[in-house]
């Protein structure tokens, strides 16, 4: 059973992973390998100068599983609600836990299937997104969603600030108080 399932590892579902596993919940990363960010080129990210969309993926990935979290290839085609939390179906395999985060870019077919409410997006190309909170609630208590399938823009930076946004929300939730990851200079 998994603290965390992230489905998507462009920078929003990378980066809400790596909150996560930094945070010592135990998390999942199940990608397809679909991110959009794979046909970007990056200039406007800050702290990087430049980097291929394919790259920076790459990167996030290896943060994420550098603090533990679990990576699966795969393409997640069903969440079923159990007593405990979510069980997410992958074409061979399951995975059960206790929250989801959607972190799906343009792809939100998971979403209709699950009950999930989407409304037209505002974003240009992008023709459908989740509906949430601010928080990143979805309309199915537990599922989470950060990033351009949350409605907020396809830049790099803002999704994975998204998917950051999202995860500290689901472990303040899961803690019962507020969770903060401030890092100091080692001295």
């Amino acid at each position: 059973m998994y603290d965390i399932i992230v489905i998507g590892a462009g920078p929003a579902g990378s980066s809400a992973a790596l909150f996560a596993a930094k945070a010592g919940k135990k998390t999942l990363i199940i990608d397809n390998d679909q991110s959009i960010t794979k046909r970007a080129w990056v200039e406007n990210h800050y702290g990087i100068l430049e980097i291929t969309g394919p790259d920076l993926v790459e990167l996030g990935k290896k943060q994420a599983t550098k603090f533990g979290a679990e990576l699966i290839s795969g393409k997640a085609i069903k969440i079923g609600k159990t007593s405990e939390g979510f069980q997410v179906e992958t074409e061979s395999e399951h995975y059960e836990g206790k929250h989801v985060i959607l972190a799906t870019g343009v792809l939100t077919d998971l979403a209709e299937q699950t009950g999930i409410e989407t409304k037209p997006a505002s974003e240009p190309r992008i023709k459908t997104v989740y509906v949430t909170s601010p928080e990143g609630k979805t309309s199915v208590e537990g599922i989470w969603a950060a990033g351009t399938a949350a409605g907020v823009s396809v830049h790099t930076i803002i999704t994975a600030g998204d998917g950051a946004k999202v995860a500290i929300n689901v472990i303040s939730e899961i803690n019962g108080e507020r969770y903060v990851d401030h890092d100091m200079i080692k001295s």
